[in-house]
């Protein structure tokens, strides 16, 4: 590979290295030495120095059994260099790493901060990074989940991209108010990150994801997004995910196939459905089917609560759904099964249901 694996103005939590050899020698500290985060970061970092071609990354694990899955390093760096340049994230930008290096989310951060030579600063992957950092920032990375407990602070980045699930109407909504421009991601471990974006915020505010430079798209004949990125990838990405194709470079996300629920001959989409409701549930949920009689499938509500909660409950909430969507019947369970990254293991947590 003759793409540079590290520039030389890389800073990491302020600290410049004058060669390779002086970075790996602060990967190694952080492996045996570091606390939490640091011991994956240190960890990625050798790897993305060796002389192999490849990194091997694991997936979350949210829509199946986690896994590891083998990408080239000229790959990765064209990922990266793909965000820098969409983004306008040159040398020296300051950013922030607030994601664990165990996933390519966070490994990905690292990547673009070396061989873009930005000046980078980790803190440890909890729900409100920025709360004790009295510092700004150029641009980070972060998860729904973060960014809903850290909407006061978010003054203090630049630009921000959220990841690791869909982002709730409700959260979307309060982002309105925020100057930092915000934007949703769209992309899996198996195309390096995200491989499309859509503005959250301000003027340029969209429903529509549009792909990154070099990146195509099409469906399959179920309706299923099929990704033609060759610089990332040199096959084409086959997805679950049913999609609305606006034009061979954007498209509208409606939920995974794998989700659809059939009731009474009507294709109803469970993203969909969530994304109406969580303006009016507070607590963690998600829904789902069970057979039916007569449906064939019918809508149910499945919501992380100690209280036993029925349909009449969310009555008013329901009005905004159409006849199909309304949930026929409510679980609750005490805890949800979460990934490490904060995404529902949906079918684990339908296991204990039964």
């Amino acid at each position: 590979m003759v793409k540079p694996l590290l520039l030389p103005k890389f800073k990491l939590n302020g600290e410049a290295f004058s060669s390779a050899e002086s970075l790996k020698d602060r990967a190694n500290y952080f492996v045996l030495k570091g606390k939490g985060d640091e011991i994956a970061i240190g960890k990625f970092i050798l790897e993305w120095l060796n002389d192999n071609d490849f990194i091997t990354v694991k997936t979350s694990g949210s829509t199946g059994i986690p896994k590891n899955i083998i990408l080239q390093k000229e790959h990765v760096f064209n990922s990266a260099e793909a965000t820098v340049n969409h983004f306008d994230l040159k040398e020296n930008t300051k950013a922030l790493l607030c994601l664990s290096s165990e996933y390519i989310a966070g490994k990905m951060m690292l990547v673009r901060a070396m061989t873009a030579g930005w000046d980078l600063h980790t803190v440890a992957p909890e729900k409100n990074p920025l709360e004790n950092i009295d510092a700004d920032f150029d641009f980070t990375a972060m998860v729904p989940y973060q960014v809903f407990h850290s909407l006061a602070d978010l003054y203090k980045v630049k630009k921000l991209i959220i990841g690791g699930g869909a982002v709730p109407w409700k959260l979307e909504k309060k982002l309105q108010k925020c100057e930092t421009h915000i934007f949703a991601t769209y992309g899996m471990t198996e195309t390096i990150s995200h491989i499309a974006v859509r503005p959250l915020n301000g003027k340029e505010k969209s429903a529509v994801f549009s792909a990154l430079p070099k990146v195509n798209f099409s469906q399959s004949e179920n309706g299923c997004l099929q990704i033609h990125a060759p610089e990332i990838s040199e096959e084409t990405v086959a997805t679950n995910d049913v999609v609305e194709l606006i034009s061979p470079t954007s498209f509208k996300f409606l939920g995974r196939i794998d989700n659809v629920i059939n009731s009474g001959g009507t294709k109803v989409h469970p993203e969909t459905v969530e994304e109406k409701l969580s303006i009016h549930i507070n607590l963690p949920f998600f829904i789902t089917s069970e057979k039916d009689g007569a449906l064939g499938e019918r809508v149910i509500l499945i919501i992380e609560s100690e209280k036993q909660l029925k349909v009449e409950d969310y009555s008013e909430a329901f009005t905004t759904l159409s006849a199909y969507e309304k949930p026929k019947r409510i679980y609750t369970l005490s805890k949800f099964i979460y990934t490490e990254t904060g995404k529902i293991k949906r079918a684990e947590v339908l296991k204990n249901l039964k």
